[in-house]
């Protein structure tokens, strides 16, 4: 990290040294949170919970973040490698169906000793890399032999739209290769007995406002690219907050029209892979509270 390139942004500082670059964060691990986690995929939470690890800081940095005090503001408490290892046996005590690792991405290079570390030390329940899907090549393949599942972000294919709201015009060609590494290293999804992944790909997809064109054509990519090797999940949780008021044009929930159509037109591609939201669940209330809780 002296001289940083872990993602996208190229940033070149020296993180070792206290630098911050886009991500916000120095060399040192800070996590707000470490609990039980219900509100993901039915296959990764299930009825127990997903043992999810919080990190503070993000590379990309959205307009409409729904976690944007953890991703703009660096709130969290800082942990050392031999407590983050700790935590996945702590949350592993608890029944958690997994460790999921929310955006991991300007870590990685340390979670992964901490990975490594636990799996020597007989941690059984599989890694998840819940990630923004604005990464290098490069640096998902340092997560070769680690990770288990991949919960991969894909919010465009509109550059235009991806400059505007991320400040990132590459994230379609950049979203499109690290998810090709993905898939290379969990080729085939692989559930339990209980339908828990064990092993696997899914591609989130959050639709905005006014932007059904650009999940229609994610969901084309996706599946035309990789069929039912990977499973699309498709949600409406878009919530509106008072700083978007710089954005009128998304600020505002999406519309039961606008999520049908996506729905349907996903319906009429053929993918037969994938979850479905139902109901309102564009709430601020499923936001957590950064308070250190398990940290």
């Amino acid at each position: 990290m002296e001289h940083c390139r872990l993602c996208p942004r190229q940033c070149g500082v020296n993180r070792n040294a206290g630098q911050k670059g886009v991500c916000g964060v120095g060399s040192e691990l800070y996590i707000a949170r470490a609990a039980l986690h219900y509100w993901e995929e039915p296959c990764i939470s299930g009825k127990e919970g997903s043992g999810a690890v919080f990190f503070s800081g993000c590379t990309l940095k959205c307009v409409f973040c729904q976690n944007y005090e953890l991703s703009h503001q660096e709130v969290g408490k800082r942990v050392s490698l031999e407590r983050l290892a700790e935590i996945f046996f702590e949350l592993e005590a608890q029944d958690a169906n997994n460790i999921n690792l929310v955006t991991p991405d300007h870590y990685i290079p340390l979670i992964a000793q901490a990975m490594e570390r636990s799996r020597v030390q007989g941690l059984k329940i599989p890694f998840v890399i819940n990630c923004s899907g604005y990464e290098t090549t490069e640096l998902i393949r340092r997560l070769d032999g680690l990770a288990d599942i991949y919960l991969d972000d894909f919010k465009y294919m509109d550059s235009a739209k991806a400059q505007k709201y991320s400040g990132a015009g590459d994230y379609p060609e950049r979203a499109q290769e690290s998810l090709a590494e993905m898939v290379r290293q969990c080729p085939e999804p692989v559930f339990d007995e209980r339908g828990m992944m064990q092993k696997g790909v899914i591609v989130r997809h959050l639709l905005m406002p006014s932007m059904v064109h650009n999940a229609e054509r994610v969901v084309d990519y996706v599946y035309d690219r990789y069929g039912d090797q990977v499973y699309l999940s498709l949600m409406h949780q878009f919530t509106p907050f008072p700083r978007l008021e710089k954005w009128p044009e998304i600020n505002r929930r999406v519309t039961r029209r606008e999520y049908e159509r996506l729905i349907d037109y996903a319906l009429e591609k053929g993918v037969t892979n994938a979850f479905i939201q139902e109901g309102s669940v564009a709430k601020e209330s499923f936001v957590p509270k950064w308070d250190a809780e398990g940290v």
